[in-house]
């Protein structure tokens, strides 16, 4: 897929992107070889292939559930605005 040069000024103006018009033709190769490597991917036949949620079959290493601050509930409380029954009170926002 080829892009223009007035396709790119509209994504950029959709993206709220300023780009020099000296620029255009070199995002406009870029953007379209982008497209033509989404297309390849898309003719890859992959009716056999199960979905996977990562590349790797490795299980994600977590941190220790620890508790590294104080409870400073009554800190912040005193300096809330509106607190009531040692809860926020904040305005109301759907009526």
């Amino acid at each position: 897929m080829s892009l223009d040069a007035e396709q790119v000024a509209k994504i950029a103006w959709l993206a709220r992107i300023e780009i020099d018009s000296d620029a255009i033709p070199e995002y406009a190769r870029n953007l379209s070889s982008i497209l033509d490597f989404v297309e390849q991917m898309d003719a890859v036949d992959t009716s056999g292939i199960e979905p996977m949620a990562h590349p790797q079959d490795v299980p994600q290493r977590l941190r220790d559930d620890v508790v590294t601050e104080s409870n400073q509930r009554e800190t912040f409380l005193k300096i809330a605005p509106a607190t009531e029954n040692g809860l926020f009170l904040v305005p109301r926002v759907i009526e």
